[in-house]
Parts: C-alpha cells; sequence; structure tokens
C-alpha cells in the first residue's frame, strides 16, 4: 500500500500537531509501503502513536465520533440493513439506524467517497463513526461469517473437486459505484464453483431458495429438480447480493421481484444466465436459467421425431403461409423447436423476423426482437411493425390476448407462415383456446394449418443401459395390456458417472394434429374441444403418451418416464 494524498494529510495534521517529528513520518512513509498497512497501523507498530489516539484526532478534525466496538452489542436489525457484500466491499459495519439514517463504522474518515456510494447503494442517508481497521474486521467476520474459512470449508466438503477459475466473466457486472475487492474473492470464488458445477451436470436452471434455517440449493437436470450440497445460512445475503451485482440488480431492493442477465465464460462456451430475483418469507429466491448458445445450432432430426413424424414437420414447414402452433407448459422445450424449424427454414433468399419476451439466443440471419412492456413494446406493437418490414416468416414468442392472436393470424391469411406457442395440454385444445381469446371462428379454421403439443423425456443413460421387464403397476398406470411389449424389450438405467440417476439429456414426445376440411367444419360448427380431439384421434393423430411408448419400444426412454411426463394425458392408447 503506497502513501496516498489522504495518507499525507493524516500526516501533516499528526506533524503540525507536534505528536510525531519529520524523520518519523519519514519512517511511517517506509512501513506504509513495505508492510501494506494504513498511516495509523503504521504509527502504532513504530510505537510513536496508539491507533485509537490517532483515530480520535482525525475524527475530531473531521467532525466525525469515534466508537468502539469491542463491547458494543451491534442490533441484528441494523446488521440487516447493510449486505455482507457491501458491508467488506467498503469495509464498514452498520452499528444502528437513527430515523432514517443508518450509522456505519469506519476506519477512514478522509473517505468520503465511501459514504456517498453507500448513500447511493443503500438508497438512504449514511453517516460514519470511526473505528480502528482490526474492529471493523472483526465485527464484519462476527455479524456475517468469516468468508474465507467458510467457503474453503464447504469447498472441501464437496464431492468433485471443481476448477473455478474456468468461470470468467464477460464485461463489467458492477455497477460504477462498486469495485471488487479482496474481501469479496471467496464469495466470487464460491459463486464461480456454482455456477460451473451447474454447468458440468448439464444444468439448465439453478435455484437458490432461502429457507426457514437453510439455504438450499438445487439444480434442474434433465427436467427434475435435484438438490445439492448447501452453503451454510449465513453466506446466503452474501451469495444473493453477487449475483444481484453480476445480473445489474439493484442490491439495496429486497421488496420487490427483479430480473436481469449474466454473461460468463464456462470451460470454453458461452453461457447467458437469465436470473430471476423474488422475494420470499426467508429472504430473496433466485432463479438462474443457464442458456448455452451453441444448443440453437440444433437440427430437426436432433429433436426427437421418428422418420414419420418427422417428414409431417417438414412438410407443414414448406407451406408457403398459415399458422403453425406449438403448444405445452413452460419448460416443454417449445422455443427449442421453433429455433430448430427456423434454423431450417434460415436461407439467404428468406426473411425471417421473430418478436420474443425476452429474446433467449441470438440467431445468425434473423431479426430478432425483443419485448419491452416499460418502453412500450408490446407484443402486438412489435408484431404490427414487424409486418411492414415485408418479412417472408415470422415467429412470434407466444399469443397471450385477443390482440396479438388476430394480429398473427391476419398475417397467416396474407401471405406469412407465422409460427407461435400457446400453453394448452394438448393439441386440439389449442383452437378452444383461440376462441376464447374472442378471436373469431372462422379465422382460426381459415388461417391455422397445424397445432403441435410436446413434452420432454429424459433419455436412458448409454453407458448403464439395460434391459428389465415392465412392472404390472406401470402397465396399469398407462392402461397397457400385458402382452403391450412382447417381442420389443424395454430398458432403463442403472445409474452410473457419466449421467443422472441413469439418464443423460433429453427428447422431444410430440402430438401433430393437422386442420384439413373436417377440422375446419367443426371449428366453424363451434363443436366443443373433447369432438375435435376425438375426430383428430380417428383420423390418426397419435397422443402424447403413444409417442412415448413408441419412444419407450424403441430402447430410448423408459415408462417411468412416459408414466411421469403424460399422467395428464387420460386418453386410451391403440393397441
Amino acid at each position: 500500500m503506497s502513501v496516498t494524498g489522504s495518507d499525507e494529510l493524516t500526516l501533516d495534521l499528526i506533524s503540525s500537531r507536534g505528536f510525531i517529528t519529520e524523520a518519523q513520518a519519514e519512517q511511517v512513509r517506509a512501513t506504509v509501503d513495505e508492510k501494506d498497512v494504513t498511516v495509523p497501523e503504521a504509527l502504532a507498530q513504530l510505537d510513536f502513536m496508539a491507533e485509537e489516539q490517532v483515530l480520535m484526532i482525525l475524527a475530531s478534525e473531521y467532525g466525525m465520533d469515534t466508537f468502539d466496538l469491542k463491547d458494543y452489542r451491534i442490533p441484528s436489525e441494523a446488521v440487516a440493513l447493510v449486505p455482507g457484500t457491501i458491508a467488506r466491499q467498503y469495509r464498514v459495519v452498520p452499528v444502528m439506524r437513527n430515523d432514517s439514517t443508518i450509522i456505519v463504522a469506519m476506519s477512514d474518515p478522509t473517505d468520503l467517497e465511501t459514504l456517498d456510494s453507500l448513500r447511493y447503494i443503500l438508497k438512504t442517508d449514511v453517516e460514519g463513526v470511526i473505528a480502528p481497521k482490526a474492529q471493523i474486521k472483526a465485527a464484519i467476520d462476527h455479524h456475517y461469517g468469516n468468508l474465507e474459512e467458510s467457503v474453503d470449508s464447504f469447498i472441501d466438503g464437496m464431492t468433485e473437486a471443481v476448477e473455478v477459475s474456468e468461470v470468467t466473466h464477460s464485461g463489467n457486472f458492477l455497477s460504477p459505484e462498486t469495485t471488487e475487492t479482496d474481501d469479496d474473492a471467496p464469495i466470487i470464488r464460491l459463486v464461480s464453483l456454482i455456477i460451473l458445477e451447474a454447468f458440468r451436470k448439464r444444468t439448465s436452471d439453478i435455484h437458490l431458495e432461502p429457507l426457514e434455517k437453510r439455504f438450499r440449493i438445487r439444480y434442474r437436470i434433465d427436467g427434475v429438480l435435484q438438490e445439492v450440497d448447501n452453503p451454510p445460512k449465513y453466506l446466503q445475503n452474501n451469495i444473493i447480493s453477487r449475483l444481484k451485482i453480476m445480473a445489474r440488480m439493484d442490491i439495496a431492493e429486497h421488496r420487490i421481484p427483479q430480473d436481469g442477465r449474466i454473461q460468463i465464460s464456462a470451460m470454453g462456451r458461452d453461457l447467458d444466465l437469465r436470473v430471476s430475483d423474488v422475494p420470499t418469507t426467508h429472504g430473496e429466491s433466485i432463479v438462474m436459467r443457464i442458456l448455452d448458445k451453441t444448443s440453437v445450432q440444433i437440427s430437426i432430426s436432433e429433436l426427437g421425431f421418428f422418420a414419420d413424424d418427422q417428414e409431417t414437420i417438414e412438410k407443414i414447414i414448406a407451406m408457403p403461409d398459415g399458422l403453425f402452433l406449438v403448444t405445452g407448459p413452460t419448460g416443454s422445450g417449445k422455443t427449442t423447436s421453433l429455433y430448430a424449424f427456423l434454423n431450417q427454414l434460415n436461407q439467404p433468399t428468406t426473411k425471417i423476423i421473430t418478436v420474443e419476451d425476452p429474446v433467449e439466443y441470438e440467431l445468425a440471419g434473423v431479426n430478432q426482437v425483443g419485448v419491452n412492456n416499460a418502453a412500450g413494446m408490446t407484443f402486438s406493437k412489435a408484431l404490427r411493425a414487424m409486418l411492414r418490414q415485408a418479412p417472408n416468416i415470422i415467429m412470434v414468442g407466444e399469443i397471450r390476448d385477443e390482440e396479438t392472436g388476430t394480429i398473427a393470424i391476419n398475417a397467416a391469411l396474407t401471405g406469412h407462415l407465422v409460427f407461435s406457442t400457446l400453453h394448452t395440454n394438448d393439441a386440439p385444445s389449442a383452437v378452444a383456446r383461440l376462441i376464447d381469446m374472442k378471436i373469431k371462428k372462422f379465422l382460426v379454421a381459415s388461417a391455422v394449418r397445424a397445432i403441435m403439443a410436446q413434452r420432454l423425456l429424459r433419455r436412458i443413460c448409454k453407458s448403464c443401459k439395460r434391459e428389465v421387464e415392465p412392472t404390472p403397476d406401470q402397465l396399469v398406470a398407462l392402461g397397457l395390456p400385458a402382452s403391450y411389449f412382447e417381442g420389443n424389450p424395454i430398458y432403463e438405467g442403472k445409474g452410473c458417472a457419466d449421467c443422472s440417476h441413469g439418464y443423460r439429456g433429453r427428447l422431444g414426445i410430440y402430438e401433430i394434429f393437422t386442420l384439413d376440411e373436417g377440422v375446419q367444419d367443426l371449428i366453424y360448427k363451434g363443436s366443443a374441444a373433447g369432438e375435435i380431439r376425438r375426430y383428430a384421434r380417428e383420423h390418426g393423430m397419435r397422443t402424447l403418451r403413444e409417442d412415448g411408448l413408441r419412444k419407450v419400444a424403441a430402447g430410448i426412454s423408459t415408462l417411468e418416464e412416459v408414466v411421469r411426463v403424460t399422467a395428464a394425458d387420460e386418453t386410451d392408447v391403440m393397441v
């Protein structure tokens, strides 16, 4: 630590009052440089003055009070006012609250920038009192935990060593008012470890959940949440604050939900993390969706279609116009399917525009528009603007209301091929959903070319795959006769180092519903969704469960997975 301008002011003040000579001041400068200490610490080490005496002189000069933290019990409500990350970063500790002002103990009364930064970050008035640096560090370790020891202990206790340096941030994720210090290193290392371990385990979402007595971390692997080693509860606020800083969120705001984004490089891959922060009873819950940019270059053949279904899909997306809907719950792979379709259609002779909320992945050669409701850029407004760009193909992230649905359907009727999604349980129900949105029946019947419902099944791990017999309970749950799999062996994964509980990766199961004249007549007549579904089944539509059973018979997935994913599908399987 070299002698700064504020250090010189301190030395001049001490010298002018006759406490040290100029020769002693030179010794202090040399000690500061050699031992990386502050001027008050150097004066104490050289036995020229006690650190407390120096602080009293400085406090008097700058109109501040001194504070002895040794025997002072800091109220817990005061500690809660300043996140641990901020306390360590600025080397301050909150000691009390006086009306709307937070009083913090600091060791350098000349550091007025710290008080200004804290006022900005904490969105309230902050005043300082002076205390020895060692007392402040001890108070931080006591109230926020000794980060270095806690993090090292947690990492040592993990079952698998992780090279944390493989995670790097691309860009500056700190606001102009914040900087990283050596005290931040343990938490930075721990957060990097959490992200890297998630990526190594092929995780799609990281869930950090504050519970009453513990801070739970869960990874969603192949669609199923799995709990991993939990860090100590008292590290909760440090970890949450660090992630909020990285995601450019307001770290002083704990009452309302926030959204942000983190960009990192991990193991040679560029990743985007979409971050959601929601206040809960026991703290802030954060969920990070990991968006691997390499995963968007997927082709239709990699989605899990059998040859007959792939041929049907390729015919649908080759149509010059019309609306093609993909339905399913959140996390069922709808966006991945749409991107695969757009990848196949993305040619130099074709103009493609998408409107998404948010834009999850960037597609080369595709014009992508992000919804921004705060700025007035809604789905409907973006869609209207897109039509003036003369596109051949349009993708609307989701049809949420009558206005967006009507514009999308009119676009489909005026020479555009339109892709979009809906939240319905099966394909035929999408027709009723559009009509419920007050979209006219004749528009739905005329514009919609096909609807595809989908879910994701976990794949059996190839490394530990073994043949098994179906259990009576599984057959009953699926409504299958005992002879259903005769001549077709079925498999499951035993579990090994290459997989997660016998599974590795996922593939889709699909229900593809093409609208012919018969369906159009039913829509014109206002037929119920059940009647439309019966017609579709009679004319060859395969259900999600039936497609899942085909994947089981092909040795790709398990009966257990089909039962889990298609539990809501009560349609009888055609035997």
